[in-house]
């Protein structure tokens, strides 16, 4: 590493100021999202539950059924794939008068979507994929934001159903908590989440109906889009001009891959759909209306590829002596990417400090997501599919229910 000379502040003086700015925002994020907190009152309404299922192990839908009906939704709405036999003859098996299964021919998770809240009854729709399970309390927490009738969508706290299964669930918790204690807090308290994940989404209703077709038949540069409906739905609700807000009270477990591969392919959608939703938030027009925090966490997620990207290249190209000195060089520059990961997940680490030892995992992780999964969806971000769900296979790729420790007696 070059010693600090006179004029030598010069060459460090780029990746300094992009690194103030950077951990500023952090920061400023950080204390919002600490600021944040969940909305109590005794608003209660009607509520419908809508499930798109499709090719889910039937052993994870019971399970999550389970416990959707024992918050006391007012309907569960069950939208099955029209060929799926297995989860109609175990859904059969529920004897209960809130439960409603619809059989339609599945054209993605959108147009089943859409048969499910046309026929539902609720002022509150519980929007939840067919693998994600409820802890006790949910359903009434995520009714108290609609109080305030300006409010459009809640989104919940999420976390990884059976988290210490694999290493894969482990990171992708770490990764979850990132993103649900440090930066959608800080947007729902600004009335501006991003992204309400569907994994466990709720709307209004009225907010939801009029630009329902809008979600439907989404198309970018030509093509029909298949995921990404969470994304698409927020903006349209967003640019409605209702809020999005966090109830972090709310708390929903979901299924992730147990494998390297299935947690790449996951990460790849994902970016692919923050891509199409974004640039098209951003070409809208919509993401200029929406609070400061909003914008730059936006931008920040597009940009990730190109920040990441001059960084490392900065470090290891321009701070690097190759001629002496590379060993020592390379032990400052990968202490640097820990401590920095570490500092960012500090308040995971706080609830499993014995996860410390998965933090070089986690920074070599977040450089893979940030550089070539990124830059890959980018490049592919107009190619549509689901990547691990198929009509052959038993729910989503390392998902299934063989993956999961045998559950208490």
């Amino acid at each position: 590493m070059h010693d600090l000379g006179q004029g030598s502040w010069r060459e460090v003086l780029p990746v300094g100021v992009a690194g103030l700015v950077v951990w500023s925002l952090w920061v400023y994020r950080f204390v919002l999202s600490r600021r944040a907190h969940p909305v109590v009152n005794d608003f209660r309404t009607t509520t419908s539950v809508v499930v798109p299922s499709y090719r889910e192990d039937p052993e994870t839908l019971l399970r999550c059924l389970r416990s959707w009906l024992a918050q006391d939704p007012t309907e569960v709405l069950v939208v099955v794939d029209v060929a799926d036999a297995d989860c109609m003859e175990a859904l059969a098996t529920v004897e209960d008068p809130r439960l409603r299964v619809i059989r339609f021919a599945h054209h993605g998770k959108r147009s089943a979507l859409g048969v499910g809240i046309r026929a539902a009854k609720g002022e509150i729709l519980v929007l939840c994929d067919s693998d994600t399970s409820w802890t006790p309390g949910l359903l009434d927490a995520v009714q108290m934001p609609f109080v305030d009738p300006t409010v459009g969508a809640v989104s919940t706290q999420q976390n990884v159903y059976q988290r210490t299964t694999s290493i894969w669930r482990r990171v992708a918790d770490w990764l979850v908590n990132l993103r649900y204690l440090d930066y959608v807090p800080a947007m729902g308290r600004a009335g501006a989440v991003a992204c309400v994940s569907g994994r466990t989404a709720v709307y209004r209703r009225s907010a939801v109906m009029p630009v329902l077709q809008h979600l439907e038949h989404e198309f970018f540069l030509g093509k029909r889009c298949v995921s990404g409906d969470d994304g698409r739905l927020t903006w349209l609700v967003l640019a409605s001009g209702f809020k999005t807000v966090h109830q972090s009270s709310a708390k929903a477990l979901s299924m992730f891959p147990d494998t390297f591969r299935a947690f790449a392919k996951q990460r790849i959608r994902w970016s692919r759909n923050s891509y199409r939703t974004y640039l098209t938030a951003l070409w809208k027009g919509w993401l200029w209306r929406v609070p400061f925090i909003t914008k730059v966490t936006v931008l920040q997620i597009l940009l990730t590829p190109l920040t990441m990207g001059l960084t490392l290249g900065y470090l290891f190209f321009s701070r690097l002596d190759f001629s002496s000195g590379v060993g020592k060089g390379i032990l400052i520059a990968a202490a640097w990417l820990l401590i920095g990961r570490g500092i960012r997940g500090a308040a995971h680490l706080r609830r499993h400090p014995q996860e410390l030892l998965l933090l070089p995992v986690v920074a070599v992780v977040v450089v893979l997501i940030a550089l070539p999964i990124k830059l890959y969806a980018f490049a592919t971000m107009n190619k549509q599919g689901w990547l691990t769900r198929s009509t052959d296979s038993v729910g989503a790729e390392a998902q299934g229910s063989s993956t999961l420790a045998p559950e208490p007696a």
